[in-house]
């Protein structure tokens, strides 16, 4: 196998730059060109993984094929890749001081003094070789978490693991910085940008490429001044100004050759690419649609301070959007708080042509949701439920039909008579230990669907079987509690239709509503919103657009 190549990503300036959009970019381009890509996210967090996160602090952790909770941008890399990625693609440095302490502790250092430098920076670099060495990567794409200079600095033995690969390796260093339009003023500034390189530099690292953020294109005079300042060609100073969608910003940057430089800095040679179906696509989001759809996302992460926060739904928006433009239909998307609005949901829910009721976790805004659910089903508004959706939806059937009352989750009521959604004993079959006294089922697991239900014919529908001769499907999953077997004869007497469980009958994975009776009821245990991308939205999605379509 040849030599790996590495390109690292940093940023500078502020945070939230795009760091994760422009290493998704050139991962994306350069796979185009016909080579091998593995991209890598190195976070600064302390957390091991991103499950433990409140979302209205760091956004919705993506969710991998193999269990890993991530961040976002992990979602970034498999829509523009069209790849599955996971444990080998992310670190944090709670992930790598685990390691190495576990390792000191068990004498794997013979004694040595281990600190900060040398033995967290092997790690890195360790785990960077390892995964460029079993993905056969040509390139390893780095995005380099935080921003360079921070006063944390956690994120400097990332810069110095990068600063150490490039005395052996071939190494490209990719800074993304942000160049303020002062209104006041109306020109764009530089110094600011021109600090965060010095910081940069100050570590030993000398960018090759500069990617300019800014309100505005860069101008010549600007990328003059850096090349001058920087001592790198003008044509490798990048303008990547605010664009109206992020999939646009590969094209964006292939349209000033970025691809080409990079190929041209390590020596390759540029072969032929073809990005029409990317293109296509593009054409497809910013052409006018023909249809419209209002939809409702009840959730409860949605305020931060007086902001109204949208990353804590980051996949779900994504997996809507891409169903929209699949079905011609400009999507116009409502934020209700479950919590905040619990007493007047429906009024809130009037005029919706589709409700989706999300993940969630704990009590706060779970009976905004159950109302949701409720309202959803007696208006026969297209509802899908997603995780906490499909729990809500059970335990409204059971205090609705049933006559249930207490009819609860046992997460939220561990008290009432009719837990709907419990508890199940620990095994190791089925789930991972995610801390003292919590277990969960992540990652994907099959599921085998029932002939004739609606979420039968939407898979059949679009080929998207992982075994049509079992009726098997693969979702992934993040949860601790599950529907009780208990009270599945009861409620499907009562006209709940259990349309999917897992191959040994134990787990109910999907619910939903005959068509006779609504026109699209569809609940499931799993997040078919982590796998849908541009090029692939998921089937679900695609056909809840459909039904909210023809609610209208």
């Amino acid at each position: 196998m040849a030599k790996a190549r590495y390109i690292f990503v940093s940023g500078g300036v502020i945070s939230a730059l795009g760091k994760g959009i422009t290493a998704s970019s050139i991962s994306m381009l350069l796979k185009a060109r016909g080579y091998k890509v593995a991209p890598i996210k190195c976070e600064n967090n302390l957390n091991v993984d991103f499950g433990t996160l409140n979302p209205i602090e760091h956004g919705d952790p993506f969710l991998c094929h193999d269990g890993l909770e991530a961040d976002q941008d992990l979602g970034n890399y498999e829509r523009m890749l069209q790849e599955e990625v996971g444990f080998p693609n992310f670190m944090t440095m709670g992930q790598l001081y685990s390691s190495v302490i576990k390792r000191e502790r068990e004498m794997g250092y013979d004694g040595e003094d281990v600190e900060p430098i040398p033995h967290i920076v092997d790690e890195i670099i360790s785990r960077i070789k390892t995964t460029a060495k079993k993905a056969k990567a040509d390139f390893v794409v780095v995005e380099l978490g935080g921003t360079v200079g921070e006063y944390e600095n956690n994120n400097g033995l990332y810069y110095e693991a990068a600063r150490i690969l490039g005395l052996e390796n071939p190494v490209a260093h990719v800074h993304v910085t942000y160049v303020p339009v002062p209104v006041h003023i109306g020109e764009p500034k530089t110094k600011p940008a021109q600090m965060g390189i010095k910081a940069l530099m100050g570590m030993g690292i000398y960018p090759n490429f500069i990617i300019v953020r800014s309100e505005l294109p860069t101008d010549n005079q600007r990328k003059y001044k850096f090349a001058q300042k920087f001592h790198i060609k003008a044509e490798d100073v990048f303008s990547n100004e605010n664009l109206d969608d992020i999939h646009e910003v590969p094209l964006h940057l292939h349209e000033q050759d970025l691809d080409a430089r990079i190929l041209k800095y390590f020596g390759l040679r540029k072969k032929e690419m073809d990005i029409t179906t990317w293109q296509g696509f593009i054409k497809k989001l910013k052409a006018p649609k023909k249809h419209t759809a209002k939809i409702a996302i009840v959730g409860k992460y949605f305020g931060t301070g007086d902001s109204q926060l949208s990353d804590s739904y980051h996949s779900l928006l994504h997996a809507v959007k891409h169903a929209g433009i699949r079905a011609n239909c400009e999507i116009e998307i409502k934020f209700v708080n479950s919590d905040k609005q619990e007493k007047t949901i429906e009024q809130e829910l009037k005029g919706m042509d589709g409700i989706i009721v999300p993940i969630g976790w704990g009590a706060r805004g779970v009976e905004g949701k159950i109302r949701a659910a409720g309202y959803a089903r007696k208006q026969k508004i297209p509802y899908l439920g997603l995780c906490y959706g499909m729990h809500v939806a059970c335990i409204e059937y059971a205090r609705d039909v049933l006559g249930y009352k207490d009819a609860n989750t046992q997460e939220c009521d561990p008290r009432t008579k009719h837990k709907i959604i419990h508890a199940i004993p620990f095994d190791e079959k089925y789930q991972v230990i995610k801390g003292d006294g919590c277990s969960m089922r992540l990652g994907t697991y099959p599921c085998e669907l029932k002939k004739g239900t609606l979420a039968y014919k939407i898979y059949s529908k679009h080929g998207a079987f992982e075994d049509k001769a079992k009726n098997l499907v693969t979702e992934r999953h993040r949860h601790r509690f599950e529907f009780n077997n208990e009270y599945r004869n009861e409620l499907e007497e009562a006209g709940l239709v259990i349309s999917g469980t897992s191959p040994d009958d134990f787990f109910v994975e999907f619910i939903e509503l005959s068509q006779k009776v609504h026109p699209f009821f569809l609940a499931t245990q799993g997040h078919p919103e982590y796998k849908s991308t541009p090029l692939n939205p998921h089937p679900i999605f695609i056909e809840f657009v459909k039904a909210a379509i023809e609610n209208k």
